[in-house]
């Protein structure tokens, strides 16, 4: 109910999409934006831009980070 205030129609129709793909992130993204209107740090209807720009900041924050190492075996014959 409150998102359908604080956001517009496209980023409604996106985060919808999203949520189609990846649910979790779309909880995410939508609680994000819950507690940022909570504190007073939204006055506008976030647009679609706006979105798009908090998902790759979200995104960019829970990028996960791969590590590869390599073991290598010791054969009979290496010293």
């Amino acid at each position: 109910m409150m998102l359908s205030q604080i956001l517009s129609s496209q980023a409604r129709e996106r985060i919808a999409r999203i949520a189609l793909v990846k649910p979790e992130k779309a909880r995410g993204v939508e609680d994000v934006i819950l507690r940022a209107a909570q504190m007073g740090q939204i006055v506008e209807k976030v647009s679609e831009e706006r979105l798009i720009t908090l998902l790759e900041q979200i995104n960019s924050q829970t990028a996960k980070q791969t590590k590869v190492t390599i073991h290598r075996r010791c054969g009979v014959d290496d010293d």
